[in-house]
């Protein structure tokens, strides 16, 4: 049993450090991970720990800090790279495959917890958030920790879980705010409707007024600070994040981004995506049990056992809840992952099918290895992506002294902002020509759409050359003067001024 023990942990390292291929070779592309690393490298730059900036001057109250304050410190401790603000969302993972193997071995075996473990860490969904810079993997770190807390303390143990289920609510307070609370509450409420006679007593083990006190200690400051030091903060995160995004699929108040007004139930669709390619295989075996006149045991096993029950209600939780919101995205399921994995991890482990059994090897490898392939794809130039690191990469390497800046015409990309360390400019066609020190510049490096014909760059300047191109812009090294409005003779041979 160690011997098998040890080759099922020999797996799971190897696809949990074959994410470091992606974390560390993969640029960052627009717009998600350059956004969220850019505010966590601005945060590490000036020492601001309370307010997370958009960019200066601009506060980003769309998140709590809390991933935030684990990207800027690795930026303190490894610099400012890939791999370094990516590598707090692997420990995160890391954090919640061991939640995930301690809760199936509670439940079930060590071979059910194995398989719970492989599946969990090989879900698409988990496979990229484990080395992506977002705030997904601390938000469904916080809710894992309270659910398997609140489960292993309901199944009589003690000592730590007690609190953990307290430090897990402080985890997804600070790191997504009070939707944290929405998906833990749903699936303990509706698992106490079914088991509220056998759960009474131990409901008593968990300290809930000391509990509640350190939850309010841990996280009441920072919310307290950020709105003394930005006032709107509160009203902007609280109801217009968590009440009119809900319901308003096209809210229009979104300051850093746009709505993401899809059909209402498409969350169902997104767990697929997430889920892949467990969660469709699993869910057609499931409908060949159910069509194969088993139903009624599925029902039986799923309501008699509390510890199915929980998992099932908790793996629900996020698609319940949004389920009549339009505003989603398939990163919302990521809460659901740790509890789906292990109801398909029991699955995979008792598959009697010989085509089944040969098969979950490969559904294993099936997302580590595509994952994979496309990042060496992309690292190899055959696979154009939305990101500006060549590009400033190349500016960077070939400015002289008396150079301009870089300067995009009309928007700054995310990913130029972060690779440029904040010193790239979003500079307007016409401001480009009141730009200070434009025409002291020895040479001016502006960006422009690669769509731009070579016309229009002419109109631009007519000493303009283009240097360098990539998916998006084009790259002008322009010397001498920006050209400024000449006087220009029409047919009857009157002066105008034209640009």
């Amino acid at each position: 049993m160690q011997k098998r023990f040890n080759v099922w942990l020999l797996i799971l390292a190897a696809v949990l450090f074959s994410r470091f291929i992606g974390m560390a070779f993969f640029p960052f592309a627009d717009t998600t991970e350059p956004r969220y690393a850019e505010i966590a490298r601005l945060m590490a730059e000036t020492g601001d720990w309370i307010t997370p900036w958009f960019e200066p001057g601009i506060p980003f109250w769309g998140k709590p800090p809390l991933s935030f304050w684990a990207q800027a410190a690795a930026i303190k401790v490894f610099g400012v790279s890939e791999f370094s603000l990516r590598f707090p969302s692997w420990l995160a993972t890391l954090a919640m495959l061991w939640l995930v193997w301690r809760l199936a071995r509670q439940i079930w075996t060590v071979q059910v917890a194995q398989w719970s473990s492989l599946v969990f860490v090989t879900m698409a969904l988990t496979y990229i958030s484990a080395g992506a810079v977002m705030t997904d993997a601390f938000l469904a770190l916080g809710t894992t920790l309270t659910l398997v807390s609140f489960c292993l303390v309901m199944a009589g143990e003690g000592g730590l879980w007690r609190w953990l289920f307290f430090i897990g609510l402080v985890v997804g307070l600070l790191s997504k705010g009070p939707l944290a609370l929405v998906l833990i509450g749903i699936p303990i409420a509706l698992w106490l409707l079914i088991s509220w006679r056998e759960a009474t007593n131990n409901l008593r083990r968990l300290p809930w007024l000391r509990g509640i006190l350190l939850t309010a200690l841990l996280v009441c400051p920072w919310y307290i600070l950020a709105e003394l030091k930005t006032p709107g903060f509160l009203d902007y995160f609280i109801v217009g994040e968590h009440i009119r995004r809900f319901l308003d699929p096209g809210w229009a108040g979104d300051l850093y981004g746009s709505a993401h007004n899809q059909p209402k139930g498409m969350i169902w669709m997104f767990w697929l995506w997430a889920s892949f390619p467990w969660g469709i295989v699993a869910l057609v075996s499931l409908i060949f049990s159910w069509a194969r006149r088993k139903r009624s045991g599925i029902v039986r096993d799923t309501i008699s056992n509390l510890g199915v029950s929980f998992l099932v209600v908790s793996a629900l939780a996020p698609m319940l809840f949004f389920t009549l919101a339009g505003n989603t995205l398939w990163t919302y399921i990521l809460p659901s992952l740790p509890f789906t994995a292990i109801l398909i991890g029991r699955w995979a482990s008792k598959c009697e099918s010989f085509w089944l059994s040969r098969m979950r090897v490969g559904l294993a490898a099936l997302v580590p290895v595509l994952l994979t392939v496309f990042v060496g794809l992309a690292v190899a130039g055959w696979t154009p992506l939305k990101t500006e690191k060549e590009l400033v990469s190349y500016y960077q390497q070939t400015r002289k002294t008396g150079d301009s800046p870089l300067i995009y015409l009309d928007e700054l990309p995310f990913s130029a902002r972060i690779y440029s360390g904040g010193t790239a400019l979003e500079v307007t066609q016409g401001g480009l020509r009141s730009l200070p020190g434009a025409n002291s510049f020895q040479r001016l490096y502006v960006a422009v759409p690669r769509a731009w014909s070579e016309d229009k760059v002419a109109e631009l300047s007519p000493s303009a050359l283009k240097v360098m191109e990539n998916y998006r812009y084009q790259l002008l090294a322009i010397e001498g003067l920006l050209r400024k409005k000449q006087p220009m003779s029409d047919a009857n041979g009157i002066r105008s001024n034209d640009t």
